[in-house]
């Protein structure tokens, strides 16, 4: 017998029998202390010993060689729990690994990979994964009760193939508080449901794009509040359906003039990208595509115009520049501009509520792009409640 372990102080009240290198690894013999044994059930001592048992625990890892724990433990005759394996601070009931090496593994999924972290200590993925899946359920279930006012909604790519899942963030805290697969009205329900009437009632304003599920269920959830849509949204939407659809009407017109037919098919994204943060060289070539074109000049003057309705200082001025912009579209005599806003009449309430409400889905856009982060890191999630999981972990929020 080597000593007692108070110069090695990792595992309390055990003694060392024996240390050892062999095939790579750090083999320790533990014994238990005869005087310090207590009932892994109630925790009171108990010295009536029934039955030995061996038990093979990983450890961490000393100066770079894992570490095999080859231990003794005494099943104890408890009064109060009968035959009941002796405590042990250091390992958790029918635990392979110690509580230091557990936590560990745990603690390094927040910054790694699972199968990175797996192959540094030297234990099976789906081990590693376990870890890591019951601390994030205690980080969420250890976050307070969320009282949200504001909500914003969005949706981000899940798996290739227009799979999509629904996240829902607090306004206030940038606290993520619900993550589903899919993006209608059933996946989000159960968000309102767990709200229940009194928190429904505390919403006042919810910030989303013009998707109708969630619009849907919103108005029929929480009577208070004031559905707000994303400037940037619109904006994107107005760019696809209209500027697109005119850009390539005017480059079939002008198949015969191939080189004034490059310049308007090579504007594409010009035309789509907001007029600030164009260069000197860019600007150029917007103002020859926008001169050389009357319907693109049109359609790109009235996405300028309709993102103002976003900027109206009162409800009064938002009228008058939404009648304007209206009247414009009109008078146009451009098909697809003209669609747009017929499309857009019955969503103006959303685009007034911005003058009250001045919010926006920017920053639930960040979050989705570190959502993209994660996902990437692990290549992947096969199981979508761990990845929503880490998801809820990585935006804890603040006060």
């Amino acid at each position: 017998m080597l000593d007692h372990t108070d110069w090695l102080p990792f595992w309390k009240d055990f003694y060392v029998l024996d240390l050892q290198l062999l095939d790579g690894h750090v083999c320790v013999s533990l014994t238990p202390d005869d005087s310090s044994l207590t009932c892994g059930g109630c925790a009171k001592p108990c010295r009536q010993i029934h039955e030995r048992v061996r038990r093979r625990v990983r450890d961490l890892p000393m100066l770079g060689h894992p570490v095999i724990l080859d231990l003794i433990l005494y099943r104890l005759e408890c009064p109060d729990c009968g035959h009941c394996l002796q405590q042990v601070s250091w390992l958790d009931k029918h635990a392979r690994l110690t509580k230091r090496l557990a936590q560990a593994a745990a603690e390094c999924c927040a910054r790694l990979p699972v199968a990175h972290v797996a192959d540094m200590f030297g234990l099976h993925w789906s081990t590693v994964r376990r870890l890591d899946h019951q601390r994030l359920q205690s980080l969420v279930a250890s976050l307070p009760t969320a009282q949200p006012r504001r909500l914003i909604m969005d949706e981000f790519a899940l798996f290739k193939g227009h799979r999509y899942a629904s996240v829902i963030l607090d306004a206030d805290t940038r606290r993520v508080l619900y993550v589903a697969q899919d993006r209608s009205r059933r996946a989000i329900r159960p968000f309102f449901e767990q709200l229940g009437p009194e928190g429904c009632a505390r919403i006042e304003a919810v910030a989303m794009d013009m998707n109708t599920a969630f619009d849907l269920e919103v108005r029929a959830r929480c009577p208070r509040a004031r559905v707000v849509y994303d400037l940037f949204h619109v904006i994107a939407k107005y760019g696809r359906e209209v500027i697109s659809r005119v850009r390539v009407d005017a480059a079939n017109q002008l198949r015969h003039d191939r080189p004034a037919r490059r310049v308007v098919k090579q504007a594409h994204w010009l035309l789509l990208r907001n007029p600030a943060s164009l260069n000197e060289r860019e600007q150029v070539r917007l103002d020859e595509v926008l001169q050389a074109n009357q319907p693109i000049m049109t359609v790109h003057v009235m996405k300028e115009s309709l993102r103002s309705l976003w900027t109206a200082p009162e409800a009064w001025e938002w009228r008058r520049r939404w009648q304007q912009w209206h009247a414009h579209a009109a008078e146009s005599g451009i098909p697809a501009l003209m669609h747009f806003a017929e499309v857009l009449k019955p969503y103006w309430r959303g685009i007034l509520a911005r003058v009250r409400w001045p919010m926006h889905t920017g920053q639930l856009e960040g979050i989705n792009n570190k959502i993209k982060v994660i996902k990437r890191m692990a290549y992947g999630y096969r199981d979508t409640d761990y990845f929503f999981l880490k998801i809820k972990a990585a935006f804890p929020g603040h006060t």
